[in-house]
């Protein structure tokens, strides 16, 4: 019987090893992919200084923080706390070390991140966050984001997914669009909607877009707006038919060519504009994307991000434009593990596990041991005074092979090992 409840807390992941092996090599073929695109990486600490964390968060952000107190009198007079993603501390950093960084700087971070929300079936309190950012000195072309879209991409194609869709938009159409009908005073309601449309009825958008004050002939508009999708040439004919004058929205179209051609050139998978991509955060001001599967539309989106011109503003008055995407890894396992779609059936996390028979062959087995490492192999010698069926046992958990060392292999130097799933032996070289 338990003394204490030794369950991890609500909303922290915890794996078996078995587990852990295969999160860790989707973690590792994400990393590959962003260090070969050029992607430099770092670590910024977890706990930041709390006016820095809060210099750019707000809403149900701000209410999610875990704030940090040595003191325990009070968290809400703590001046440290959890960092809640990577985006804001990398401003932090890219202000503190400016000076001896390359610009365009191209980082990556791939860590844990805390945040306190409910917790529910896949969400997460604790979880990882793999980034991939470009930030600029004053000016970062819009090929830049481009690039991003296209390394994101990259790093899920490792994951063997079925067909995936990048939907990509651009901050500075809705913004172009809102000011065309006088709305911009209505702009983060109707962002809201946007939103949210893909979660509701399309009657319920049009109810809360009525209760915001729109009048019947803008609820029409923002409603064809919202569900405007296609190549750039259909989304330009479609937005014609809605405003006339494109000039509003042309600055936002212009950006959407850039990106959406570079793509086209790098054949980077499937991708659409579709305007009903919003992205809540309030930092991005350019370019926003999404990556879903496209048979498994409910599970939203397993990767996103956007541009960003300002994020830095909090810290200096130098200008630092950027663009990022981040894949969510934790809930993404979750998810693609209920949903079957990620293979567990995978190897072992050890490669070999060796056998001595007795204490006269432990430095054989060693020598053996590491030979094998020497190769790139795991391998563990198991160096327990129990029976041998026992060990094979314990090593068909964590392990492919087996190889037991007696005193024949000792003379002969000639080794088996036993595939632990197939019985099936083969000899080492």
């Amino acid at each position: 019987m338990k003394k204490i409840n030794t369950s991890p807390l609500s909303g922290m992941q915890e794996l078996l090893p078995t587990e852990q092996a295969v999160f860790d090599q989707l973690k590792q073929n994400i990393s590959d992919v962003y260090h070969h695109y050029g992607f430099l990486n770092i670590e910024t600490p977890i706990i930041e200084r709390t006016e820095v964390l809060l210099a750019k968060a707000g809403g149900d952000t701000e209410k999610q923080i875990y704030m940090v107190s040595k003191t325990a009198e009070s968290a809400d007079s703590a001046d440290q706390a959890l960092r809640f993603d990577h985006t804001v501390p990398l401003a932090r950093y890219v202000v503190e070390h400016s000076n001896d960084l390359a610009f365009p700087f191209q980082v990556t971070q791939i860590n844990r991140n805390f945040r306190g929300e409910r917790a529910q079936r896949g969400r997460f309190r604790e979880f990882y966050q793999c980034d991939a950012d470009i930030i600029g000195r004053e000016k970062l072309p819009i090929a830049y984001d481009a690039k991003v879209i296209a390394c994101i991409y990259d790093a899920l194609k490792t994951f063997n997914l079925p067909k995936m869709i990048i939907r990509i938009s651009n901050r500075k159409v809705l913004a172009g669009f809102l000011q065309a009908l006088n709305l911009t005073d209505k702009a983060e309601i109707i962002s809201s909607v946007i939103d949210h449309a893909e979660k509701v009825s399309e009657e319920q958008s049009r109810s809360a877009l009525k209760e915001a004050g729109l009048t019947e002939e803008q609820v029409q508009k923002v409603c064809n707006f919202m569900f405007t999708k296609g190549s750039y040439d259909e989304i330009v004919e479609k937005l014609t038919v809605i405003l006339g004058d494109l000039s509003p929205v042309q600055a936002g179209l212009d950006e959407l060519k850039q990106v959406t051609d570079i793509l086209e050139t790098k054949k980077t998978g499937n991708f659409i504009i579709d305007f009903m991509i919003i992205r809540g955060l309030d930092y991005y001001t350019g370019t926003v994307f999404e990556t879903m599967l496209e048979d498994y539309r409910e599970i939203g989106s397993i990767a996103s991000g956007g541009r960003y011109e300002n994020l830095c503003g909090n810290f200096t008055e130098q200008s630092f434009p950027g663009v990022g995407g981040s894949i969510g890894l934790t809930r993404l396992f979750f998810v693609l593990r209920e949903y079957g779609l990620v293979n567990m059936a995978t190897n072992q996390p050890i490669d070999y596990v060796i056998f001595p028979i007795s204490t006269n062959e432990f430095e054989a087995s060693f020598e053996l041991a590491d030979k094998l490492r020497s190769q790139g192999k795991t391998v563990d010698v198991d160096l327990s005074d129990r029976r041998l069926g026992d060990k094979f046992s314990r090593a068909g958990k964590i392990a492919d092979y087996a190889i037991v060392i007696g005193n024949d292999e000792v003379l002969s130097q000639k080794y088996q090992a036993k595939n632990l799933k197939t019985g099936e032996t083969i000899e080492l070289v």
